[in-house]
């Protein structure tokens, strides 16, 4: 149960608004005062804190400036509850870091509303946000409602891209974001030789391009379809407004933005330090991960051995050979056609540097 701390000196508005929280089964903790309000912020450590700005003793700035220079409390979100709705009272109070501001008279469902909407951010600040698109799925559905997501894609204008075909260049400034609705992409990196490096790969329900348009630079690395792909283009105003509607989407994205720039460096690291085995055991694992639909049945990897020599950071003759011996220690099986079936994946994620 939610424990919301309530401060308010008027009698009738602190019991009546008791009641409509606790009916809606919050715990509540009451608090006369400002002062009374901060000690009981502290003994209580409540999810929540709704406060009266004019008050005897410490008012409801006061009660603001005292909770943030706490670090038991300085996170709790915090609602003020005020009849005074000159412009320059929400100004001051929005400055100091409230979280909302309710002008009196309000009725329950303002309140309920506010209340809801305040402890559905905290919670999503509280719990790690999961990688790719489930991890941006639920951060837009718990910010802004179950279909939000769907409305964001929706809709949209829809590129066709063949097998090979660039989608972004490196350098270039961009002006869209891309969602993938069919087929599989890479993003790459080429040395002045013309060597290809892969640096992430997409699949149905990534997002890309993301990174520059947060940075508001140009694209540090390419992007090109793998195989035919239908991609959904998002305008970079339309992005900007969704990134601008919450300090808290902004902040967890930038989070989901730093765990896979770490998973990617650590993928990096293992290109520049492992043993051509082990290189290319962790490219078949990590298209995998990334692609395999259906756990149940073996994974069979389609790509050109260009293309998996690039993900594996090696060259393409040094892949074959592995391959080979990869074949030969029945750890893969590989088809006239070159498509490689993964026979035990164990033994490769174990494989010895």
């Amino acid at each position: 149960m939610k424990k919301i701390l309530l401060i308010e000196d008027n009698d009738d508005i602190r019991i009546n608004t008791a009641e409509i929280l606790e009916l809606s089964n919050y715990e509540v903790i009451v608090a006369e005062n400002g002062k009374i309000g901060v000690e009981k912020a502290l003994e209580h450590t409540p999810d929540l804190i709704i406060c009266d700005i004019m008050m005897p003793v410490l008012d409801g700035f006061g009660v603001l400036h005292a909770v943030h220079k706490n670090e038991l409390i300085k996170n709790t979100p915090f609602i003020f509850l005020t009849a005074k709705t000159e412009r320059v009272d929400f100004r001051k109070g929005m400055e100091l870091g409230a979280d909302d501001y309710i002008t009196k008279p309000f009725s329950g469902t303002e309140l309920l509303s506010a209340v809801e909407s305040r402890l559905k951010r905290m919670d999503l600040l509280k719990h790690e946000l999961l990688p790719g698109l489930e991890g941006m799925q639920h951060l837009i559905e718990t910010s802004f409602g179950k279909d939000a997501m769907l409305q964001f894609v929706q809709g949209r204008n829809i590129n066709k891209y063949k097998k090979k075909q660039m989608i972004y260049s490196e350098g270039n400034h961009p002006n869209r974001l891309y969602y993938i609705i069919k087929g599989k992409v890479k993003a790459y990196k080429t040395n002045e030789d013309g060597k290809e490096l892969v640096t992430e790969l997409f699949s149905p329900g990534d997002f890309l391009g993301y990174i520059a348009l947060l940075e508001g630079t140009s694209y540090r690395d390419s992007a090109k379809a793998l195989e035919e792909a239908e991609l959904a283009v998002i305008p970079k105003e339309d992005f900007d407004e969704l990134m601008n509607k919450s300090p808290e989407v902004m902040k967890k994205f930038i989070q989901l933005l730093a765990k896979n720039i770490s998973e990617k460096e650590n993928h990096l690291i293992g290109i520049a330090y492992n043993s051509l085995r082990k290189k290319v055991a962790e490219a078949l694992i990590l298209l995998q991960q990334k692609y395999q639909d259906n756990k149940e049945e073996k994974f069979v990897i389609d790509l050109s051995r260009e293309s998996l020599a690039s993900i594996a950071g090696t060259a393409k003759e040094s892949l074959i050979r592995t391959l080979s011996d990869f074949r030969n220690e029945k750890l893969v099986d590989i088809k006239k056609d070159g498509s490689i079936t993964l026979l035990n994946q164990k033994k490769l994620e174990q494989m010895l540097n």
